[in-house]
């Protein structure tokens, strides 16, 4: 099994830490007073002090504005709408609420969008038949 490593900018370890481990189910790696490492469904996050780019435009995707860039995980969906009531519980406040696109259609998925506390965007989603990560409209 292959895992990616993403490394983004924070401005504060301990909120980060708070939001990533206390509001999204994160287990806390290595770390030093610069940066934290956190696990996120088997991937590798690290948040490194520094300016926080945040969203600096949206994309349009089947009708909806979506925060560029952004990241997170592929989830299987009966893991994706456990994840999102997770969150719901923890007051995670979604700028896209968890639901389906691209209904009927090829690769018709579940998704949700919200931001960590600098403004990193994270997308959660999972495709309704596993196979069409890659299908064409």
């Amino acid at each position: 099994m292959s895992s990616f490593h993403y490394a983004f900018a924070i401005s504060e370890i301990s909120r980060t830490r708070d939001f990533y481990v206390g509001q999204l189910g994160c287990s806390e790696g290595r770390s030093t007073e610069h940066w934290i490492d956190f696990e996120l469904f088997g991937h590798q996050l690290s948040a490194h002090l520094g300016r926080p780019g945040g969203a600096s435009c949206e994309g349009l995707v089947d009708g909806h504005a979506v925060p560029i860039p952004h990241f997170g995980v592929i989830l299987d969906i009966e893991e994706f709408w456990s994840f999102a009531e997770r969150l719901r519980a923890a007051g995670i406040r979604f700028l896209m609420e968890p639901g389906l696109r691209f209904v009927g259609k090829p690769g018709e998925q579940a998704t949700m969008f919200f931001l960590d506390p600098d403004g990193n965007a994270l997308e959660f989603k999972a495709f309704v038949r596993a196979g069409e990560v890659f299908a064409r409209q």
